[in-house]
């Protein structure tokens, strides 16, 4: 959060714990958003493990937060839940770029294409799938499929 939204010490709660309207907005401690809605959904997987969308969610945020390994072993347990789910293998090939594992993630990545996905162009800008650009077995896989 930005030092203008933190609320002043007589905002706060006493003791500092809950959260307190504050504009239309939350104020929830020290956290900022991305790290209270983080917290949120390990919470709810605490509680449902096997949440699929809160899966897919908390691995987008992790990934954001660059908590990388973190962002795999989620995508990693989406496809073991949903292992002909096109977009889950997706997702764990671009998890798998990230984190440097080039040749599994081109395994994944042409799971997905073979389960259906076929969005080439959003491939070919995709930041996370950056470190595949350069190999011959990503443009192939693209021509297969364009």
């Amino acid at each position: 959060m930005h030092g203008s939204d933190e609320p002043s010490g007589e905002d706060r709660p006493p003791g500092g714990s809950g959260a307190v309207p504050r504009g239309g907005r939350e104020w929830f401690g020290d956290l900022g958003q991305l790290d209270f809605d983080i917290d949120f959904f390990e919470r709810l997987l605490g509680r449902s493990p096997d949440h699929v969308e809160g899966l897919r969610v908390l691995g987008e945020l992790c990934s954001r937060k660059g908590l990388l390994e973190r962002a795999l072993e989620i995508d990693r347990r989406l496809v073991a839940l949903l292992p002909d789910d096109a977009l889950a293998r997706y997702n764990l090939a671009c998890s798998l770029a990230l984190v440097g594992r080039d040749d599994e993630a081109l395994e994944h990545l042409a799971a997905a294409f073979r389960l259906g996905y076929d969005d080439v162009a959003h491939m070919e800008v995709d930041p996370d799938l950056a470190s595949l650009r350069g190999r011959p077995e990503f443009r192939a896989l693209l021509d297969r499929v364009g």
